[in-house]
């Protein structure tokens, strides 16, 4: 989807670029004046420097010799190559000798450094046209007679100079070009420029390609967002697999939206079971209250159907709380409190609790525990899923062709404690019917000559979601192994 200029310039990403641009331009045009300020600073500084150690030359020339030594010495160094500027003139400012053919008007009537550079003319340079880059006149100074350059228009050479009186009132000027600092400086400056220009244009490039396709996956994740708010829950953010930020945070929507599709599922599967499931023992009760009402009956016979009544309303009850208590739990949600629950002492309650139903129905009941194992949980939760699990072991291995056998073990194995309950019976051979087993209301038993209302297994694996871990039901050849696989505290 294509987006105007001020259209992306609303999204933050681009606001940020733009903002981070500006501050980024902001600095480096600072840079550039600051360096190229400061380059021109430290070559002057040495331009200066140079010139005084030539006026202790002169100086000493001066000293040993008088003016002519000083004249053959500014002579001799005049003709070397790259020469400073040299000059000697006399009290009238008439040039004597030296490097140096024209002047700029004032240069030399004040004694000290130049308060700021002037234009020059060597000789042997041709017309000062050249050297200035604008028409300019030589003309002779009103006051001293000596020859000037009128500067019309930009300045050819410039120079910095030391101006001093001699003694004898003659005057000497030492100075030094400044072509090559301002060369230097011009450099510096383009460089810095051209450096900039292309950082920014690196940058333009860079939130071009890169912010683009981070604006397209963001209108992909939009899409994707008004699907699903359309009350498409099978719809999913999409995920390159780079593992960015835009991954990880696809990834963890679409784990919400996979847990919010489970729960809306489980809610549609608590109305589908109340309505359908929970009609007929409802429908039964109320045949039976017809039944009790219609014509006369004796005392004992109304006891009867009362008890009978509170007896069905308990089995509802019952269920009710056991779907209720699945709902919760797999939600994720639920009042009660975790700690570190015993394992073993869990196993042993509930077979001590089971071994009388056990014997009266002649199955054999056995525990094998070994050590001691405890994770982190509900006691009660996890007891009420073992019993559960017990509860159907004992009823499902009463049909075993050798004697009914039910064994409850406790292991570690693979970084997890598994709780396992195996019986002999017939088991259930079919892949697909051990994972329905687990349903709400998935009863197996077509006989249904077992009590139960199919939410056992359902309860059990609602718990095991809420302790992190899972439950398995596998073939025990013969019978049935379901296994409660817990995780350690380290992998938790």
């Amino acid at each position: 989807m294509a987006l105007s200029v001020p259209a992306i310039m609303k999204t933050t990403a681009a606001r940020l670029s733009a903002l981070y641009f500006l501050l980024f331009a902001l600095c480096a045009v600072l840079l550039v004046f600051y360096m190229t300020s400061l380059s021109a600073s430290m070559l002057t500084g040495q331009t200066q420097d140079t010139i005084n150690d030539e006026i202790i030359g002169l100086a000493s020339a001066y000293k040993k010799g008088g003016l002519p030594l000083l004249v053959r010495v500014v002579e001799n160094r005049s003709r070397q190559p790259g020469a400073n500027l040299y000059l000697i003139a006399d009290t009238n400012g008439q040039i004597l000798t030296g490097n140096v053919q024209a002047l700029e008007p004032g240069v030399i009537d004040t004694e000290g450094w130049t308060t700021e550079p002037f234009s020059y003319k060597r000789f042997g340079e041709g017309e000062l046209d050249r050297l200035r880059s604008g028409a300019s006149d030589q003309t002779t100074s009103p006051s001293t007679g000596d020859n000037v350059v009128q500067a019309e228009g930009e300045k050819g050479h410039n120079a910095i100079a030391l101006v001093l009186r001699l003694p004898n009132q003659m005057i000497l000027l030492v100075g030094r070009d400044l072509g090559e600092p301002e060369r230097f400086r011009a450099v510096i400056r383009r460089s810095l420029m051209l450096a900039l220009g292309m950082m920014g244009l690196g940058g333009l490039l860079i939130w071009f390609f890169v912010g683009r396709a981070a604006l397209k996956r963001i209108d992909s994740v939009s899409e994707a967002s008004r699907r699903i708010m359309g009350g498409d829950l099978s719809g999913r953010l999409p995920v390159t697999g780079t593992g960015d930020e835009f991954d990880r945070l696809s990834e963890n929507l679409n784990s919400m939206l996979a847990r919010i599709a489970t729960l809306n599922e489980g809610l549609k599967q608590v109305s589908d079971n109340i309505a359908h499931d929970l009609k007929t023992p409802l429908t039964r009760l109320r045949n039976r209250a017809e039944a009790t009402l219609s014509g006369k009956q004796k005392t004992s016979d109304y006891r009867q159907a009362l008890e009978g009544t509170i007896a069905e309303s308990d089995q509802l009850i019952k269920t009710f709380n056991a779907i209720l208590m699945i709902s919760r739990l797999e939600a994720g949600y639920s009042s009660e409190h975790t700690n570190r629950v015993d394992l073993a002492a869990a196993v042993r309650d509930v077979v001590e609790l089971y071994e009388p139903v056990a014997e009266e129905a002649g199955v054999s009941l056995d525990a094998e525990v070994n050590g001691a194992f405890a994770v982190d949980g509900n006691r009660e939760l996890i007891g009420q899923a073992l019993s559960n699990i017990v509860d159907n072991a004992i009823k499902y291995s009463t049909d075993a062709t050798s004697k009914p056998a039910v064994r409850v073990a406790l292991e570690r194995t693979h970084g997890e404690i598994r709780l396992s309950v195996a019986d002999n019976g017939q088991g259930i051979p079919d892949d697909a019917d051990r994972a329905r087993a687990t349903e709400r209301f998935v009863r197996l038993e077509k006989s249904r000559s077992q009590p139960g209302s199919g939410l056992g297994l359902s309860l059990a694996k609602a718990v095991m979601t809420f302790h992190y871990g899972r439950l398995d039901l596998l073939p025990g050849n013969p019978g049935l192994s379901v296994v409660m696989s817990f995780p350690t505290r380290e992998d938790h």
